[in-house]
């Protein structure tokens, strides 16, 4: 049988085999206001400088590095990462200062802000993939389960992408009662996923909004969207600025560097602590991650151009995302960070500390890696020594 009838009962087929987790498109009201962003044209987001979505450079030099035997055990750990044994003992008191953080792997922060409590790219679950069978694997344990995290005055999100929008995570939080702040378009994955639409704050690049006290700025960055097998570009992408009574924290997102930094530290500015990417780079995406070198930079831009405040660094450790050494983002960045006498945090995952108390410096990674080169220093620190490699539970594996 042929002729449009007949395609009908293949497309409805089709729409019911696509994974849940790919989310929903824009239509009505919102994708109107899509449209009518001033940071939209030519049918897609555009970024605030230019940027090569798509992988540079030679398809099978990437694969060549990327499937390497040798290259696959330089990125996962040589041993057990040590996940921070007392979070939710720690947690249960407030912090003493005004301003905790508590990263739980990955981008995930819980932020505890003058007494209100932020949620940052929370991803609980096993991969960060839309399947349960495939797809980068955590390295490590989430700290405590999402459960027995307590009460959420506002879920962030910088960006609809696997690793920082969970679909299993997202529907645990529909049913607390907390709300949601997310870039221009995301809302339409969580109505899809549950989230009640008046409980969903969708901002376009430095829109704000008000929640309990504080005051939560979508602010431009360097990237891209998408979740399903085509990337339409129709869900902006964002950091964000969360501004207290007392205190002021950033959250980059996923970004590559871009001058709009400095704008970004100059309007909302100087903060008390910055929570910036520096995994997941690569010679082949150079315009939308950043190096640990340009996320000092970043840092720095934000502090309007010299050491304030404590720079923690994020999106690494948890995921097997890119060619690079599991460790390297961590030592580089203790590097940078020495060599522009900027404070910074190192905590074990699920570690909580206050930005105004004693930081967490310990680099926990270095026993669990492979020696760690430092090419731009004119003396090189001394080389890590190895753990055995034992069982070795590699999740760039499919």
């Amino acid at each position: 049988m042929t002729g449009a009838g007949s395609l009908l009962p293949l497309r409805s087929r089709l729409r019911e085999l696509r994974p849940d987790a790919f989310g929903a498109d824009a239509k009505g009201e919102r994708w109107a206001r899509i449209r009518r962003s001033p940071n939209f044209a030519d049918g897609v987001f555009q970024n605030p400088e230019g940027a090569r979505v798509a992988p540079s450079g030679s398809s099978v030099e990437f694969a060549k590095q990327f499937f390497a035997k040798e290259q696959r055990v330089r990125r996962a750990p040589t041993g057990t990462i040590p996940v921070h044994p007392t979070t939710l003992a720690d947690i249960a008191k407030p912090p003493a200062t005004g301003l905790r953080l508590t990263w739980m792997g990955h981008s995930s922060v819980l932020a505890e802000i003058d007494g209100r409590r932020v949620l940052f790219d929370p991803v609980w679950g096993e991969r960060c993939s839309p399947f349960a069978f495939a797809g980068p694997k955590r390295l490590h344990p989430v700290p405590l389960p999402l459960a027995a995290l307590g009460p959420v005055d506002v879920v962030v999100i910088s960006h609809d992408h696997y690793d920082h929008l969970d679909l299993p995570t997202i529907r645990a939080l529909a049913g607390t009662g907390t709300v949601f702040a997310v870039p221009l378009g995301v809302g339409a994955h969580l109505e899809h996923w549950g989230v009640d639409p008046d409980r969903i704050h969708e901002l376009d690049w430095n829109e704000a909004v008000k929640v309990e006290g504080i005051t939560l700025t979508a602010t431009p960055a360097r990237h891209f969207c998408g979740r399903g097998l085509r990337n339409r570009q129709h869900t902006l992408w964002a950091s964000w600025v969360v501004a207290g009574p007392e205190h002021r924290i950033y959250h980059s997102g996923d970004t590559g560097y871009f001058g709009g930094f400095k704008d970004i530290g100059a309007e909302h500015g100087p903060f008390d602590a910055t929570m910036i990417q520096i995994g997941a780079y690569s010679e082949f995406w150079p315009d939308i991650h950043m190096t640990p070198a340009e996320g000092m930079r970043t840092h720095l831009d934000l502090q309007g151009g010299a050491p304030h405040g404590v720079m923690m660094p994020i999106h690494w450790g948890t995921f097997n995302l890119a060619p690079h050494a599991w460790a390297e983002p961590g030592e580089w960045t203790r590097d940078a960070a020495q060599e522009a006498e900027q404070a910074a945090a190192f905590p074990r995952p699920g570690e909580p500390f206050e930005p105004a108390g004693e930081l967490p410096t310990t680099p926990w990674w270095q026993p669990l890696s492979a020696p760690l080169a430092h090419p731009w220093r004119s003396t090189a620190a001394p080389e890590v020594t190895p753990m055995p490699l034992g069982e070795l539970d590699l999740a760039g594996e499919r």
